[in-house]
């Protein structure tokens, strides 16, 4: 819970305050300090961040009682204003260069779901995704609106199709952690994403290496149509 407040722009201790604030009636300073063990100085200077930031509200009275602004409503304003600032980010910050096509290696799991998922969102023509079962549930969103907008999604993983949306779909060995994904034959990402922290994927446009990617690709298919035809 800390943490996912924490991601609403809360530091630990504001987010500890507020928690607390949350689940109890309005409390004093003392109050906080007493259910949450942090010291009174700091309870208090905790307590003005989390007013000037729009996340409690002060209660006059005698003594002072600070009230948790409700979730959604605190959760809907720090959203609100950061699509604002990112729409003023969007129009003024400009790149002096445009951006190389080289290599980028992607650390962390997080950080390569996302990149993934913005690659699929951002598809024009089509999609190849290899990956095993077990986590292609984590881009489920992102190719079933690819398959909604007439882009063609096609899929290699370890299992059944899972999936109630029209997609070509190839039933592989197993694939472990690996991932392969071309988007529009010119974006390639490939890489290992066991979710342990060594998470680690190579990102690439340069024309040549995505052409070894579909080439790779292309005759697992193949393979994989001879070994179905031949169980046939």
């Amino acid at each position: 819970m800390i943490e996912r407040l924490m991601s609403f722009g809360l530091s630990r201790q504001e987010a500890i305050i507020y928690q607390a604030l949350y689940q109890q009636e309005p409390l004093s300073g003392y109050e906080v300090s007493k259910q949450t063990g942090i010291s009174r100085s700091n309870v208090y200077s905790t307590l003005s961040a989390l007013t000037d930031k729009g996340a409690a509200y002060l209660l006059e009275g005698n003594p002072s009682r600070y009230q948790a602004v409700n979730i959604d409503e605190f959760t809907h304003n720090y959203l609100k204003e950061l699509q604002e600032n990112r729409n003023y980010l969007m129009e003024h910050l400009k790149r002096q260069h445009e951006s190389q096509d080289g290599y980028i290696t992607i650390t962390g799991h997080k950080n390569i779901l996302n990149k993934i998922q913005v690659m699929i969102s951002a598809a024009k023509e089509r999609v190849y995704l290899s990956v095993s079962s077990d986590r292609l549930h984590l881009f489920r969103p992102e190719l079933e609106k690819c398959c909604q907008r007439g882009i063609k999604v096609v899929i290699i993983s370890d299992g059944n199709n899972p999936y109630d949306f029209e997609c070509l779909y190839y039933i592989s060995d197993t694939k472990d952690t690996q991932l392969r994904l071309i988007v529009d034959s010119q974006y390639v990402l490939t890489g290992t994403i066991p979710g342990d922290g060594s998470d680690k994927c190579l990102y690439c446009a340069q024309e040549n290496f995505v052409n070894v990617f579909k080439d790779a690709l292309r005759n697992e298919i193949q393979l994989i149509q001879i070994k179905e035809a031949k169980n046939e």
